[in-house]
Order: C-alpha cells, then sequence, then structure tokens
C-alpha cells in the first residue's frame, strides 16, 4: 500500500490510497452480465418467502374468481402496491382468456409473463465508458447497504476491465471509510484475477462535497474509468441531509460538468412499500438514473420491484441475495418473474 498527499490551506488533505501504482487503464466497457450459473437458484431462494404465498394459489383445480381473490391477497401482501396488483390481474385475466386456459398451473405460466412484462421496462444495462471518468453517484438511507453495494459494484466494474477510483463521501460515519477499504482490499485479492488497482479519495472529518470534488478531479487526472462517490446515509425527511446530497451533486458538476453521469439509489428489499416511498423522494432530489435492490434474500417482500416498475419505473441495474461479492448481479425480468413464481 502507498499513500500521498496534497497540502490545502483551510482543510486536511484528501487521503489517496491503492494497492498497486496507477497504471494506464484498458478501454472501459459496458457492464454487462456475468455468467449465470448458480445465480438462479440463489435468486429462487432469496424469492421464496415473497413468493411462497402466490405459488398457493395455483395449486386448486379451478379458475374461478376465488383464485383470482387469493392471488389479489397474495401480490398485496408481497407489498406490489394496489397499482400494480390490479394491472396484474386486469392483464392475467385477458392473458387466460386468449390462450383460453383450463387449469391453475396454466395460469401461474400467464403470471409469470405478466410479471416480466410489468417489469421490463426497469431491465437496462450500466453502461460504462461514454465518459472518462464515468461519475457515478451513489445514495441510500442508513442500513440499505449502500457501502456494501459499491464494493460489490466495484467487482462487477473491474471483472469488466474498468479502473475505479472510489470516492469516500459518507465522513459523518466513522467507519465508512474503513469499510470501503475493505472492499477494495477484497477486490484487489479476488478469486478473479483483478489487475486493476482500486483507488480510494477520503478525508477524516472532510466536507462530503470536497472529497466528491477531488475524487473526481483525480479520477480525471488519473485516467481512472470510473469514480464511485459513496454519500452518508440518510432519511428522505432530513431535509437539510437532502441539501447535501444536492450540493454534493452541484459540485460533481463543478469538477466535471457532464457529471454525474449515473446517480444510483441502494435500496432494501426487505422495506416492502417504504422502499417506493424513498425511490420517490431521492428521485425528486437527485433526478435518479437507476436502482440497487439489496437483501432480497429472505424477504416477503420482493414485490415491491412491481410497484416501482408501475408508479416509479427507475431502471434497476442489479440486485442483490446475499453478502458475498458474487452475491450482486444484473437485473433480468424474465429471471426474476421465474423465480418469484418457482
Amino acid at each position: 500500500m502507498f499513500s500521498f498527499f496534497r497540502k490545502k490551506t483551510s482543510e486536511p488533505a484528501p487521503e489517496v490510497t491503492s494497492a498497486t501504482p496507477a497504471t494506464d487503464a484498458p478501454a472501459p466497457v459496458p457492464v454487462t452480465a456475468a455468467p449465470r450459473a448458480g445465480w438462479v437458484d440463489k435468486l429462487r431462494n432469496g424469492l421464496r418467502k415473497t413468493g411462497a404465498g402466490i405459488v398457493t394459489v395455483f395449486t386448486g383445480t379451478r379458475i374461478d374468481d376465488a383464485l383470482y381473490e387469493q392471488l389479489e391477497d397474495a401480490l398485496l401482501m408481497a407489498d406490489t402496491g394496489v397499482r400494480a396488483t390490479q394491472h396484474l390481474l386486469d392483464d392475467l385475466k385477458r392473458r387466460v382468456k386468449e390462450a383460453k386456459a383450463t387449469e391453475p398451473a396454466a395460469v401461474k405460466a400467464l403470471l409469470a409473463d405478466a410479471i416480466t412484462d410489468l417489469l421490463a421496462p426497469l431491465q437496462r444495462p450500466l453502461v460504462i465508458g461514454e465518459h472518462r471518468p464515468t461519475v457515478i453517484m451513489v445514495a441510500g438511507v442508513n442500513g440499505a447497504g449502500k457501502t456494501t453495494s459499491i464494493g460489490k459494484l466495484t467487482r462487477h466494474l473491474a471483472d469488466g476491465g474498468a479502473s475505479v477510483l472510489l470516492a469516500a463521501a459518507d465522513t459523518f460515519r466513522a467507519a465508512a471509510r474503513e469499510q470501503l477499504g475493505v472492499w477494495a482490499t477484497r477486490n484487489e485479492v479476488s478469486p478473479g484475477g483483478l489487475g486493476n488497482t482500486v483507488e480510494i479519495v477520503s478525508q477524516e472529518g472532510g466536507d462530503p462535497a470536497a472529497v466528491s470534488f477531488d475524487a473526481v478531479t483525480a479520477g480525471r487526472a488519473r485516467g481512472r474509468d470510473v469514480v464511485l462517490v459513496d454519500t452518508a446515509g440518510r432519511l428522505p425527511t432530513q431535509l437539510h441531509l437532502m441539501e447535501e446530497l444536492r450540493k454534493i451533486k452541484r459540485v460533481v458538476t463543478k469538477a466535471d460538468a457532464t457529471a454525474p453521469h449515473e446517480v444510483l439509489l441502494v435500496i432494501d428489499g426487505n422495506t416492502g412499500q417504504n422502499a417506493l416511498a424513498q425511490v420517490r423522494a431521492f428521485d425528486d432530489a437527485l433526478q435518479l438514473t437507476g436502482l440497487i435492490v439489496t437483501k432480497l434474500d429472505g424477504t416477503a417482500r420482493g414485490g415491491v420491484l412491481c410497484a416501482i416498475a408501475r408508479e416509479k419505473p427507475v431502471p434497476v441495474y442489479f440486485i442483490g441475495v446475499g453478502e458475498r461479492l458474487e452475491d450482486l448481479e444484473t437485473f433480468d425480468a424474465r429471471e426474476f418473474a421465474q423465480a418469484l413464481l418457482a
């Protein structure tokens, strides 16, 4: 490890650390889906609690009003939301009529198609390379898994050949910089043989906007492909802290007039409809470009993605079903729908 310091007149100097000397990074490439081996099984296991109540609806022998009423209750219990639930029921009844389905098992397959079509607008790849560096600002409430998701996203980016610089702009949380450092180390020594340097720009106790500015400036100077800005977790009701997020975004734009190129929100899949409220609030403040949905393993509220698709269709770039680096994967609408109803 090595570090160097740049003098500043009014504040402590930002620290830049890295595991290896900076080198010219390879040409950036789009962040595409990693091999899906085993992923669908993980997703199916993770969504088991969400899908259990829905799947039991189709164990009967008749397609009647009672089946649709039970399905409505099951979808609402999965936090699909009123609007998305009504949309799915109307769409499903149309599909059943057109297909002349007579068995509940066939209705379940048609529901998977309806969910897939509802979620399809959320499926969009995160593209890296149109700007260098591509500046990605990441927000989220405390406990949503924001910093952990940044570490996992760094792995995806590095696997795709991109060099990454992390901005530790969560300066209010004492362990935030150290947590980023742990994830950077994991990325460096991961089995994938990541040769790219993962650097961290930090400033203990400093101003988050200043750290973000320094990180973007350093990313440009060092030819990094991506700058990931880890902002402090906050509730959308904390108006003064939400204003600080807006300030970070403005200051990032001063460092690079085209940035930030992506503004991502990390949401906890366990929070159900509250996650939808977070998407609304953070989108109003920051104009979100994408979501990372975490902790889908073990939740009974995974239907919230349907609610988001119907009411606030911000693209879902990644979903997570565990704590390991490989437990974050690109979102695929068909995979999700089939895993939900497995």
